[in-house]
């Protein structure tokens, strides 16, 4: 095994426990029950398990039924629309998924125009739009992917009027779109990217949000914060990513996991 696919150590526990609010556990090596427990010992006690397609979506909500530890987010994730041959069907199905009392999330949905040119934005924007629905139906979280699409995302959910919790995972945007979201009560979830040398914008962004909308997420296994970035991300990384958010908030470790603990709960709508 090469130093680039070592698992980074263990860190020190967290005295207060928190949640991963988005992690992938399929995409992960070892069993879910070998991530829960690792995660665990470090003190990351919930994880929010999300789908990105009808595949992973079912896992997930397989997955959160079997494990108290776990709860589920479904979805088609925005580069996965323009692919399907029958996008409603598709649809049809993530609403059946977000029906079940164990699925606490709609998402990751929204918009992608890294990776997806001008061809698939008409279906990127119709599946988001179908995905809004779903959430505010069913009473779910909304959690969104937006990868240089700030503007079309705000505009979009302006159109169609926010789910009443709205998570934007791995917040991508400057200070001014955090006060925007801290102005709609958007949830801004950070990841280890936080950490990267080049991340000041999410730095400044994270420095602003309001302590009651920030979360704390791996998306595992990408995004490995430093110093271990390159290597395989998991839930149990958190602390490294929680720490850093506090020195770059200038606040204490264990009152930013208190937020963080209870804003996720409130987030995904859970009981602590």
């Amino acid at each position: 095994m090469s130093s680039n696919e070592t698992p980074p150590p263990l860190p020190e526990p967290l005295r207060v426990p928190v949640a991963d609010s988005h992690t992938h556990l399929d995409m992960q090596r070892g069993t879910v029950e070998e991530g829960l427990a690792r995660a665990a010992s470090v003190g990351v006690t919930t994880i929010v398990q999300v789908g990105c397609d009808l595949k992973g979506s079912r896992w997930a909500a397989e997955t959160a039924a079997a494990h108290p530890a776990v709860h589920a987010s479904v979805a088609l994730h925005p580069n996965e629309a323009p692919r399907l041959a029958d996008l409603d069907d598709a649809l049809t199905e993530i609403d059946a998924l977000a029906a079940f009392g164990h699925v606490l999330g709609v998402g990751e949905t929204g918009l992608d125009h890294f990776r997806t040119g001008e061809e698939g934005r008409e279906a990127q924007e119709r599946s988001f739009r179908a995905h809004i629905e779903i959430a505010k139906r069913h009473g779910k979280a909304l959690v969104i992917h937006d990868r240089d699409a700030h503007a079309d995302v705000l505009r979009i959910l302006a159109d169609e009027g926010a789910p009443e919790r709205t998570i934007f995972h791995c917040y991508s945007g400057d200070a001014e779109m955090a006060e925007v979201c801290a102005a709609a009560g958007y949830f801004m979830s950070f990841a280890g990217n936080v950490t990267f040398k080049n991340a000041q914008q999410l730095r400044d962004a994270l420095a602003v949000a309001p302590r009651e909308l920030v979360l704390v997420e791996t998306d595992a296994p990408f995004l490995t914060p430093a110093p271990f970035r390159g290597r395989p991300n998991a839930p149990y990384l958190i602390p490294v990513t929680l720490r850093a958010m506090a020195e770059v908030r200038g606040t204490d470790e264990d009152a930013l996991a208190t937020a963080v603990a209870q804003n996720t709960a409130r987030a995904f709508g859970y009981e602590l």
